[in-house]
């Protein structure tokens, strides 16, 4: 019987008021008024995966790293990879071909800089690739991208391309690695963190994973934020019943579910899982 594939585990590094469905309301000339917790966040993420001995992709904004670049070092020195979230937490979707283009170069110098390690991979904030904006990919070539993690093959109200592939495939000479869908009933549904695994049962998610790496043999690409381990962050005020639960569901037991899927499943790097043939052996 062959080995469960290893699955990639992914952060992305944005603070609790950066989060797109929240920028009505937290105005980005705020931000730097804001209480920021990401470094405490990390500083408990970090120490997590020590525990147990998992390697992770960090995709990390711009901003965020110029201010504290310490998360960065410490990521690095870690043994993690060090990945790019864009520069100012801007969806790709609104931005034009040459905005998207100076956002994710300067992105992706900071970090290289910072870090002192070659950044092979993006993500879009809010998966906020799709249909109308394929053009993205031309851009992460010409910036030295390798690869991206920013198509989200379902239906939701704010991203979503359901009819693309579920799987990591070649979008020019860029691999695209969607986050993971389970095929069900004719549709894909959503089984790779976020606010769903915050919201479903742990048991549901983890079922999910498995049959993932099981019967289709193949690895799951998972991803959560820092501030969805922080029960007490700050709370915006004015936001819709709607964007309240999506925000806060289940926060305090994040960290608790987040200790069950290291432990019951193989976790690492993007870039050793789908640019290194050789760490699947």
């Amino acid at each position: 019987m062959s080995a469960a594939p290893v699955n990639a585990l992914t952060v992305d590094v944005e603070d609790y008021f950066q989060v797109s469905a929240l920028a009505p309301h937290v105005p980005r000339s705020e931000w730097s008024s804001r209480e920021c917790r990401v470094e405490q966040n990390i500083d408990r993420i970090l120490a997590m995966l020590d525990e147990h001995a998992t390697k992770a992709t960090f995709f990390t904004l711009g901003w965020i790293a110029e201010r504290y670049p310490g998360i960065v070092r410490q990521i690095v020195s870690a043994g993690h990879e060090i990945a790019s979230h864009g520069y100012g937490h801007e969806r790709a979707s609104d931005q034009t071909p040459e905005s998207f283009y100076s956002d994710i170069h300067v992105a992706k110098l900071v970090l290289e800089d910072l870090s002192g390690a070659a950044v092979k991979g993006y993500r879009a904030p809010s998966f906020s690739i799709g249909e109308n904006n394929l053009w993205a990919f031309e851009c992460l070539e010409r910036a030295g991208y390798l690869y991206s993690s920013s198509i989200y093959p379902v239906k939701h109200d704010h991203y979503g391309m359901p009819d693309a592939p579920r799987h990591a495939h070649k979008r020019g000479s860029l691999l695209e690695i969607p986050p993971t869908t389970l095929r069900m009933f004719e549709k894909n549904w959503p089984a790779s963190g976020g606010g769903f695994f915050r919201l479903l049962p742990y048991n549901i998610s983890a079922w999910m994973i498995r049959h993932i790496n099981t019967t289709e043999n193949l690895s799951a690409v998972f991803y959560f934020h820092p501030w969805e381990i922080d029960a007490n962050q700050p709370r915006i005020e004015g936001i819709s019943a709607k964007t309240r639960f999506r925000h806060y569901v289940n926060l305090e037991k994040m960290e608790g579910k987040l200790r069950r899927l290291l432990a019951d499943f193989k976790w690492g790097r993007m870039d050793q899982i789908y640019l290194d043939p050789m760490s699947r052996q």
